[in-house]
């Protein structure tokens, strides 16, 4: 009995001797990387960013993504070459999507954001923009109300109406489809899962899992060329936007899943969520991230922000935005103050206003 005490109390003590033994040489190497680092890398962090004294940024500091953290160069296929086979064959263009001919023509895409219900308003607005972007995720507007808008002014002679869409469901993307949406944009993708979900309901079989509807969608584009059931597929633009983190780390499985076209950023979701200002370096890194991925994919790539059309190093990729100028040169009337938000980070003003639009750019 005593031995087997003294065995243990040895065992003990040797297990105390090796735990003080690591957390000894683990709070001198701790000291020494605190020593050796300069007082800014020391000093407040960099949530909200852009400041002088702002962290160095080094190793583990930035989201690199698969294809690493520099814009890798477009190749000879270009940009949307898999979202570009997803058009039939025997399609004859143009598109009665306008904003879907602009993409394929290689031209930056632009709209207006409704939120709220005016049919007059809504049909003078489809003749100055690619698309309209109807705010169902953030508006109270009913799917009654977007119904209405859609059938004010039928035809492809405007701006295509496309729907940000308040979730993934079917039965969401079903209703929204059935009432005449040729475009669908869906928030806050996560991973390659949702954005497997908003792609199957978004077309007909053989490519899709829509199912047909009693809507009024046949009648709103009745007098397209081939038939409104024959050419929806051809059509439909899926957009998907990023605006977390995860999103963004999962960013390659979302732009490869079958049936998206456009990946664009919520940027000011995207700010707020990984906590870095769109003025800070680890921000921009993200965006190459989510291009970078895009890009491989073969499909478009934009933001929600119309201020990334120009003066971005990434601005001669962006290909889709939220808001930003008509394509005619047409400013729509002052409507009190607008609703999109300003760009954290940037310049004083910037992002106040109506940029095109009535939405947050979120």
């Amino acid at each position: 009995m005593r031995m087997t005490r003294l065995i243990v109390s040895a065992s003990v003590f040797v297990l105390a001797c090796a735990l003080a033994a690591t957390e000894g040489g683990a709070g001198a190497a701790g000291r020494e990387q605190a020593a050796s680092q300069t007082p800014a890398a020391r000093g407040g962090g960099q949530r909200g960013g852009g400041r002088a004294d702002a962290p160095m940024l080094g190793e583990g500091t930035l989201i690199a993504g698969v294809w690493g953290t520099d814009a890798v160069p477009v190749d000879s296929r270009g940009w949307g070459w898999m979202a570009k086979s997803y058009v039939s064959s025997n399609f004859k263009r143009p598109f009665y999507n306008r904003a879907k001919e602009m993409l394929f023509s290689d031209k930056q895409v632009t709209s207006y954001t409704i939120s709220t219900f005016d049919p007059d308003f809504y049909c003078e607005v489809r003749k100055h923009y690619a698309f309209v972007w109807f705010e169902m995720q953030h508006s109270t507007m009913s799917w009654d109300n977007v119904a209405k808008m859609i059938a004010a002014c039928p035809g492809p002679d405007g701006a295509a109406p496309m729907i940000r869409m308040p979730d993934q469901l079917e039965s969401s993307i079903q209703k929204a489809t059935d009432m005449g949406a040729i475009g669908l944009i869906f928030p806050t993708m996560r991973d390659g899962n949702q954005a497997l979900e908003a792609a199957r309901y978004s077309r007909f079989p053989p490519f899709g899992r829509r199912s047909s509807g009693a809507g009024q969608a046949g009648s709103v584009w009745s007098g397209v060329p081939g038939g409104y059931q024959n050419t929806f597929n051809d059509n439909m633009l899926v957009v998907v936007m990023l605006e977390t983190l995860d999103g963004i780390i999962n960013a390659n499985e979302i732009a490869n899943t079958f049936g998206i076209d456009v990946v664009i950023q919520g940027n000011n979701d995207l700010a707020r969520f990984s906590g870095w200002a769109q003025t800070d370096p680890r921000y921009q890194s993200l965006l190459t991230v989510s291009r970078n991925a895009t890009l491989h994919a073969g499909k478009f790539w934009g933001n929600a922000g119309a201020q990334y059309l120009t003066g971005n190093p990434l601005s001669p990729d962006v290909r889709f935005v939220q808001n930003g100028p008509s394509t005619d040169g047409w400013t729509p009337p002052a409507r009190g103050r607008g609703t999109e938000e300003p760009t954290i980070g940037g310049p004083e003003g910037r992002g106040r206003g109506r940029r095109g639009g009535g939405g947050a750019n979120k």
